[in-house]
């Protein structure tokens, strides 16, 4: 199939001046397109897009410099290469459209050997910008796949860890569905940014993935741990924080490591396992505090039965000697009165039959 030829939009008020122009670029196989003034030019640009505009300099109405600056203001042409057609010769006239984005300038009267040295040189030049312009965007658009891929690679291993937790534990299932959607709540009820909303969907139910790594005869235990079982069981967090690793590009897993290893911290420093307290404990974990003991109030536990909405909401807000006001983040203890509804509905929601 043979290549297509270039086209060239001629613009020349004068009649005689257009005709010539077609005519000699007519002769070395270029379509022409010609227009009599720089308004009709513009018009012509909504029909067709041409290679290159040639145009000549001073023309009534708007002149040939003005017509270039139009074009490179406006994205759908600011790569279209212009060529000046001028008798005048002077340094400031040049200077001005070569501020305006003209390429290059053709002097009057015509000469043909120039003409079509200069629209050649254009033309390839043209056509070089084309290929890296269609190079970039293929390597963008490689680039956009590759990270997807990255991207779903990262939230395929993060499900690999939730599921591992899951067997370990049969009641993590439900409750990290939970957590999820109460911090998520929370994000947006703080006012934060959509992407940290949705990233803390994503990344908080990693937060007890290092229960994989406690013996069972103290997961599993049918009652109240003792002294010993207690400091295995708050390992956890440290377990989590080693299996998920510290060296992460995917800012889920990033989240997922501080959301593990900070959410038995406290406001007050009284929490484990670094005694973190305030803002030295990263935000995603201080609202999986919040999140993490609502729902462990509302469950059935072996060693404990299960507190309604309006009890659990009463102990976070007031306290009960074991949980205290003073735990959470005050700017998360002022929002979750107005999160409770939502918590209570998400918990009646995906709660299965049995309690769990």
């Amino acid at each position: 199939m043979p290549e297509r030829s270039p086209v060239i939009l001629v613009v020349d008020d004068e009649g005689s001046s257009r005709r010539l122009l077609a005519a000699l670029l007519q002769a070395d196989a270029y379509e022409v397109l010609a227009a009599a003034s720089a308004r009709e030019a513009l018009e012509r640009l909504q029909e067709r897009r041409p290679d290159l505009v040639l145009t000549d300099g001073m023309m009534p109405g708007m002149s040939g410099s003005e017509l270039a600056a139009r074009l490179k203001a406006d994205a759908r042409y600011a790569t279209l290469p212009v060529i000046i057609v001028t008798a005048l010769d002077d340094r400031e006239t040049r200077l001005r459209a070569l501020e305006a984005g003209v390429d290059d300038f053709l002097g009057k009267p015509i000469d043909r050997a120039e003409l079509r040295v200069r629209v050649r040189n254009i033309l390839r030049l043209k056509e070089y910008s084309d290929r890296i312009q269609q190079n970039n965007e293929i390597l963008e658009e490689t680039v956009r796949q590759r990270t997807a891929q990255l991207h779903d690679s990262y939230l395929q291993t993060i499900q690999t860890l939730i599921r591992a937790a899951e067997k370990k534990d049969e009641e993590t299932g439900a409750h990290v569905q939970r957590i999820a959607y109460y911090c998520k709540d929370l994000a947006q009820r703080l006012g934060m940014a959509t992407d940290f909303a949705d990233l803390i969907f994503v990344a908080s139910p990693m937060h007890d993935v290092g229960k994989i790594g406690i013996p069972d005869r103290v997961l599993l235990k049918p009652g109240p741990l003792d002294a010993a079982e207690w400091a295995i069981m708050r390992t956890h967090t440290m377990l989590g924080a080693n299996i998920i690793g510290e060296q992460n590009v995917s800012p889920e897993l990033q989240m997922g490591r501080e959301i593990a290893l900070g959410h038995h911290e406290r406001w007050d420093g009284s929490g484990y396992p670094l005694g973190r307290r305030g803002e030295e404990i990263p935000l995603c974990a201080r609202m999986m505090v919040m999140a993490d003991i609502y729902d462990a109030l509302r469950s059935r536990r072996p060693y404990k039965e299960p507190f309604d909405h309006e009890s659990s909401v009463e102990i976070i807000l007031k306290g009960d000697g074991r949980v205290k006001p003073e735990h959470f983040d005050p700017a998360l203890l002022a929002a979750f009165p107005r999160a409770a509804p939502a918590f209570a509905e998400y918990y009646a929601t995906l709660t299965d039959p049995d309690g769990s």
